[in-house]
């Protein structure tokens, strides 16, 4: 089948985590995988990131291309996708369920969809983890009846709605991913069965209570686009 998914990832020193992802990609059933175009964003890494990424070009069709901070990388990955459609996935995320990009993309046709996106699991966390996990898929569901909400762990986009948004705000210093999502129309989004896993990375670094701060925070200022172009502290302490 000719090709209609082109898959982008952002990355920076993620040698030990990219892998998993890339692994998790081959297991997919999704028939056009071996077509698909993997580009793997890397902003400088230090790690052997590249070198670990085109070790699976005989697996995937691997590419790697200069990043920088996520939005960057992710906007540099779409401006060579000639698809249809455009997924983005986090470098520490892993599908574990090897129906998920199949499915996500029949109802990305079946609905006309502009932006799917599913839930996020922790692949090692403790009960905190797990907790504000599955407190982000409530609201993300909730969300989803007033204005989308979806993570840049994994956004899948019809290309041409992704560019009508403008692509992801380079100039935003925190949550781009919501930044972006917000403008999908309602009817156009939707949050498929299943999960991703990712790790608790982020929580260890900012702490629980930082990190529910801080998703707080994103709430109250949802309609306020000039609050992500802040310094919110995120990526000096996260990054």
């Amino acid at each position: 089948m000719d090709a209609e998914l082109t898959i982008v990832i952002p990355a920076k020193n993620e040698a030990e985590m990219l892998p998993k992802l890339l692994r998790s990609l081959c297991r997919q059933d999704y028939e056009g995988m071996g077509a698909t175009r993997v580009i793997v964003a890397d902003a400088g890494s230090t790690d052997g990131t590249v070198e670990v990424a085109l070790s699976f070009r005989d697996r995937l069709a691997v590419e790697v291309i200069p990043g920088g901070l996520p939005s960057v990388g992710r906007n540099a990955g779409a401006k060579l996708a000639t698809t249809e459609y455009v997924l983005f996935l986090d470098a520490d995320v892993e599908l574990p369920e090897p129906t998920l990009l199949r499915r996500a993309l029949w109802r990305m046709r079946r609905r006309n969809l502009h932006l799917v996106t599913t839930s996020i699991a922790c692949r090692e966390g403790n009960f905190f983890d797990d907790a504000l996990y599955a407190g982000n898929n409530f609201m993300q569901h909730v969300g989803s009846f007033l204005k989308p909400f979806a993570t840049g762990m994994f956004m899948l986009f019809d290309r041409e709605a992704f560019w009508a948004l403008g692509g992801f705000n380079e100039r935003a210093l925190f949550a781009e991913d919501y930044l972006l999502s917000k403008g999908v129309a309602r009817l156009r989004f939707r949050i498929v069965r299943g999960k991703i896993l990712t790790t608790n990375r982020r929580f260890q670094k900012l702490g629980h209570g930082r990190m529910v701060w801080m998703f707080f925070k994103t709430m109250v200022h949802s309609w306020d686009d000039g609050y992500f172009l802040r310094d919110q502290g995120y990526w000096g302490e996260a990054g």
